[in-house]
């Protein structure tokens, strides 16, 4: 009787031992899959930033042809006259405003080639002959004062880092650049960070399953 009742109690604690078991399976089958959809989410929203950003920064970064970092010396600071600007005064309202156009001539590395100073990439796409193009409010005053500003700065500063097309395709000279290798690469930073998080997600899920279905075989 003592054995019957021992072999009806292993039987039973074998029972349970399954059913925990199977819990435990189920239990994480939804967490794994979610796990799984989690960096399969990853992934594709990170190729999508590649494309979105490689259409626009990547695109600018590999047209823009001031490549080469040079010395600029001042030769010519004047304001030329008064440009219009227009600013939002709230939902389908514009209104215009004023500042004065700077106009910045400038000598590269002493080699007497003359171009036109322009602040980055977007001044000379906006502007044919300002240097700078400021943010347009309703306070002409304030523009006016930033512009000024600039122009004592290259009056005190005759010499200045600058950028030009080696080229000469281009006249124009930068004071900055918006599309470099350090603006590429701060740009591909974070797709390429969440395409690594979701693939890494994906290998240990699968890593996990592979690791227990291991287990399983040595226990039998």
């Amino acid at each position: 009787m003592f054995f019957v009742a021992g072999a009806r109690n292993a039987a039973k604690f074998r029972e349970v031992d399954i059913l925990d078991k199977k819990k435990t399976v189920t239990a994480l089958k939804p967490g794994e899959d979610r796990a799984i959809l989690l960096g399969l989410g990853m992934i594709l929203c990170s190729m999508m930033m590649y494309f979105v950003l490689g259409i626009t920064v990547l695109r600018s970064c590999a047209d823009s042809v001031w490549t080469v970092e040079g010395t600029c010396a001042v030769i010519n600071s004047t304001v030329t006259g008064d440009m219009n600007c227009s600013y939002s005064c709230g939902s389908n309202c514009w209104r215009v405003s004023r500042f004065p156009c700077l106009q910045v001539y400038v000598s590269v590395n002493n080699t007497g080639r003359i171009g036109r100073l322009s602040h980055n990439e977007e001044t000379q796409d906006a502007s044919s002959e300002c240097v700078y193009i400021p943010r347009c409010q309703k306070d002409s005053a304030a523009m006016r004062v930033a512009i000024v500003n600039i122009s004592q700065h290259l009056k005190t500063n005759r010499h200045i880092s600058c950028f030009y097309d080696p080229s000469e395709q281009q006249d124009t000279v930068l004071l900055t650049r918006l599309y470099d290798h350090s603006a590429a690469f701060h740009t591909l930073l974070w797709p390429s960070c969440t395409l690594t998080v979701g693939a890494l997600i994906i290998v240990m899920v699968n890593l996990t399953q592979y690791l227990s279905r291991l287990c399983e075989e040595i226990k039998r």
